[in-house]
């Protein structure tokens, strides 16, 4: 096809997409998490054709209709109910709350001292209102208390995560630049809907740390800034404990400066909080219990092992055993990598983000954020599979039809487990 026949085809898978976001919610109230589970697909394979096809677009048209399709994708979700999550109603509390002057890690939302902050909208939608302290780390306490203050409001705060994602969008661009690949491959984020659905629908914290990792990235392979890079890193880990997987691109081995620095700056951004003491990590062991990481079913390959061995208490200690090694060994081959080259680096990450999400099964779709930008980078079918077969982890309508959680996971980890044997499979192929 000539480029204006592609750049028309482009639009048009845009504009399916755009009219899935629409139409989704109300096919879910109709018929149920399964008919939106159907209509999230739908919208993954989309992106998946929109990536070759903007590819074949000049550059500056593929990015115009790109940028106006990212917009429009995102108002549907931006102004309709968090339905997928409430988690960000307790974002916005925690930003009241702060407001008040009070820490909020002090007292529960339910806790007589903060009635006064009560409304009819926001506190009622709070999830543990009644027995949970905040789980949030001080990142993104900050970066709560900061956007309440501009607003104090649910979509104040999506539209200030919307415009941080622009952020990642600019650094991506200059990423794909970097390493050789059309800027066009941008599409991979800005139409892929569970960027969609999870930063302008539900506005998780995952979306500024995707940024700030994004960022650190960025600052490490770029500007050659390992120590602002840690800095980043840092920040972001304290906004998602995840981002710590990024940590290694920035250290370069027996040099103590990087470490030095992400240590320092956690260590900066719990003091405004170190009024309450250990009360910071109140809940911390009740969250263990409820996502069944004490008991360790949590990770599905135990969950799996306890079906074929029984409840042999060697499962859960060789699992962390093997987990810690595997990520342990890909951590210090992207540390000690002797070439420079940005792209096989940032190739490695991936690697190792998609383990770390593989190995500590997060059971949660919006974990998956963290893999979009190596989505855009290279492409993988690995990563395509993990933050596509995630859209079957929605299941939020108690009463309606549904397919056993137990299948549902097991379907997401062996997606993600194919992937990889693929992987493993193309590189076989390739050296020979």
């Amino acid at each position: 096809m000539t480029p204006a026949r592609n750049m028309w085809a482009l639009a048009c898978v845009g504009f399916g997409i755009f009219a899935l976001m629409i139409i989704g919610p109300a096919l879910r109230a109709a018929w149920g998490d399964l008919a939106f589970n159907a209509t999230t697909l739908a919208q993954g394979a989309l992106v998946l054709l929109a990536v070759p096809l903007a590819t074949r677009v000049p550059p500056r048209m593929a990015l115009l209709v790109i940028l106006i399709g990212a917009v429009a994708m995102r108002v549907p979700p931006l102004f309709d109910y968090p339905f997928l999550s409430t988690d960000v109603f307790r974002y916005v509390w925690d930003g009241r709350v702060q407001g008040a002057g009070i820490n909020p890690y002090r007292y529960i939302p339910i806790a007589p001292e903060l009635s006064f902050l009560r409304d009819g909208f926001i506190y009622p939608n709070i999830n543990r209102a009644d027995y949970a302290i905040t789980i949030y780390p001080p990142a993104a306490q900050m970066l709560f208390f900061v956007i309440g203050r501009i607003g104090d409001s649910l979509i104040n705060i999506r539209l200030w995560f919307v415009v941080i994602e622009g952020v990642t969008v600019w650094l991506l661009l200059d990423l794909l630049r970097r390493i050789g690949q059309p800027p066009q491959r941008i599409v991979a984020y800005a139409w892929h809907p569970l960027v969609i659905w999870e930063i302008a629908g539900n506005a998780h914290i995952d979306g500024p740390m995707v940024a700030m990792t994004v960022l650190g990235i960025w600052l490490v392979a770029v500007m050659r800034r390992p120590v602002l890079g840690a800095v980043a890193f840092a920040v972001a880990t304290l906004m998602k404990p995840l981002a710590a997987l990024a940590l290694p691109l920035a250290w370069k081995p027996w040099d103590w400066r990087a470490p030095v620095a992400a240590i320092a700056v956690v260590v900066v951004l719990y003091l405004p909080y170190l009024s309450v003491g250990t009360g910071m990590f109140a809940f911390a062991g009740g969250y263990a219990q409820e996502e069944s990481l004490a008991s360790g079913n949590a990770f599905w390959l135990v969950w799996l092992a306890r079906r074929a061995f029984g409840d042999a208490g060697w499962i859960v200690p060789v699992y962390l055993a093997a987990t810690a090694t595997l990520l342990g060994y890909l951590a210090l081959r992207l540390s000690f990598t002797d070439n420079d080259d940005v792209a096989l680096r940032l190739r490695r990450l991936g690697w190792l983000t998609f383990a770390g999400l593989l190995l500590l099964s997060s059971g949660y779709p919006w974990y998956n954020l963290s893999l979009l930008p190596f989505v855009v980078l290279f492409g993988a079918p690995a990563f395509w599979a993990a933050t596509l077969a995630c859209f079957l982890l929605y299941d939020t309508i108690s009463t309606d039809a549904y397919i056993a959680l137990d299948l549902r996971d097991g379907l997401y980890n062996a997606t993600m487990l194919g992937g990889v044997l693929f992987a493993l499979w193309s590189a076989r192929k390739a050296r020979r």
